[in-house]
């Protein structure tokens, strides 16, 4: 499991920002998309995604076997919202680890919630999903959508060893058809994946991310404590559409 990489790696955050300008758009409004409310908020922010992203999730959608869909459980997550996951998280861990250092904590809390100056969530880029039945009956796939390592005892993560051959072969379904598609997935959960955030940018080897950390539309961009997002890249072609 050495060769993870994980959010909380500087090669992350080294990543440039060379925001294309998409909007957010609202997966409530296609019909070919089931929307899961587990997640849901208020403000709707949950059923958001990149128009780009949604695309090709679409795309990935035609490519699974008749009679699965994806179940959409959230989507875009606005920088406070990621940061109180964030923090609420990683309070839980300094608890349990009292001797671990900071860096170790932001370590650990990687591993299920993003440190929110790269999260993916916050650009719009990302998507917790599922599979199921047309009729909404969720598969198994080994693990609920969101479990943490410590419930998951590490079934969690895309590969790990222990989880069921139907489960299994219902993960490589997921990861083939959204794989198809562009997207990458956070391999310490299986149910997380992403197109055009930072992370991957660094996993698909391009010069930089097509979306940077977004507020919610018809808001003003909030005051963000810790790193700022990496200016936009001024010279050279954009990435290439994966």
């Amino acid at each position: 499991m050495t060769d993870i990489i994980t959010l909380s790696d500087p090669r992350v955050a080294a990543v440039l920002v060379d925001e294309c300008g998409e909007p957010l758009v609202d997966v409530r409004e296609v019909p070919e998309l089931l929307l899961d409310s587990r997640q849901a908020t208020d403000d709707g922010a949950y059923a958001l995604l990149r128009s780009g992203v949604l695309g090709r999730l679409l795309q990935a959608q035609r490519a699974l076997p008749a009679g699965l869909r994806f179940l959409v459980v959230e989507g875009y997550r606005p920088p406070g919202l990621q940061r109180r996951y964030y923090e609420q998280y990683a309070t839980s861990l300094r608890a349990a680890h009292p001797d671990a250092s900071p860096a170790r904590v932001r370590e650990l809390a990687s591993a299920y919630i993003s440190p929110p100056e790269v999260a993916p969530h916050v650009c719009g880029g990302a998507v917790d999903l599922t599979l199921c039945a047309e009729d909404g009956t969720e598969l198994p796939l080994g693990t609920e959508v969101n479990a943490t390592p410590e419930e998951s005892a590490g079934a969690c993560r895309t590969d790990a060893p222990g989880i069921s051959a139907t489960a299994r072969a219902h993960r490589t379904l997921l990861r083939e058809a959204l794989t198809s598609a562009g997207f990458v997935n956070y391999p310490t959960e299986w149910w997380h994946w992403s197109y055009g955030d930072r992370y991957w940018a660094l996993m698909r080897g391009r010069p930089a991310a097509r979306y940077g950390p977004t507020e919610p539309p018809g808001t003003e961009p909030a005051h963000r404590d810790g790193p700022p997002p990496t200016p936009k890249r001024q010279d050279g072609p954009p990435p290439t559409p994966a």
